[in-house]
């Protein structure tokens, strides 16, 4: 008998790659050169996962003119590629995240990623942290709408063949828990990357994990309920 279809569909910054002070240190360049004085980090983590230039809607002034966000999301852009030339630039993996990731694929199963990057962001860090042999599908905003719409989870398991019992979730943010319950799957938080643990379960987490070690045994949790319900 074939083994049933699993899928575990991740999310990137804050999940998978600790991204947190590029991400920032970017943002607050890109809001300096646009004369609008810098922006807190309490800020900016609120719109990590969303498609860049609704971040940026979200995080201008009110008043700020509607035709400057295609500058202010190129300055964002250019302040991310400098910090990558830069002297003792790091944006290392979660301890435990390339583990997690090998043995699941060890064990069988398929792996996605859903990220509010555009597809050149996200070939630049599995690149350099060579993750793309363990992946089966690579869900962009430049495919179509982002998060929290349920495109990318859903055109992710079209891609691989699965239906949403067979598929979860995995993410950081209010807004992967979102996209992962509007696509019908499971969605298990983790609380280690950008928004609160109160915000990922706003967001419809059904389980919330402080570690990789909770998250591996939720997810063998899921992996065996799949198996049962093929039996």
């Amino acid at each position: 008998m074939t083994a049933p279809l699993k899928l575990a569909v991740w999310d990137v910054d804050g999940t998978i790659v600790d991204s947190r002070k590029i991400i920032q240190r970017a943002m607050n360049r890109a809001f300096e050169r646009a004369g609008l004085g810098g922006i807190e980090y309490d800020r900016t983590r609120t719109i990590v996962g969303l498609e860049l230039t609704e971040a940026i809607l979200r995080l201008a002034p009110p008043d700020y003119p509607a035709e400057r966000i295609p500058r202010l999301a190129t300055y964002y852009k250019e302040a991310f590629v400098e910090q990558r030339a830069e002297p003792g630039f790091e944006e290392p993996l979660y301890d435990g995240a390339r583990e997690t990731i090998e043995r699941l694929v060890d064990e069988g199963w398929l792996m996605g990623v859903a990220t509010g990057k555009a597809r050149r962001g996200l070939d630049i860090v599995f690149g350099h942290h060579d993750l793309h042999r363990y992946f089966d599908t690579f869900q962009t905003v430049d495919g179509g709408l982002g998060k929290p719409h349920p495109r990318m989870v859903l055109d992710a398991m079209k891609e691989t063949g699965t239906d949403p019992i067979q598929t979860v979730m995995i993410g950081d943010t209010r807004f992967d828990m979102e996209m992962g319950r509007n696509a019908g799957v499971h969605t298990l938080g983790v609380s280690w990357g950008f928004h609160t643990p109160d915000e990922i379960r706003e967001g419809g987490a059904h389980d919330l994990h402080d570690g990789f070690d909770t998250l591996n045994t939720a997810l063998d949790a899921f992996g065996a309920r799949v198996e049962d319900m093929a039996s």
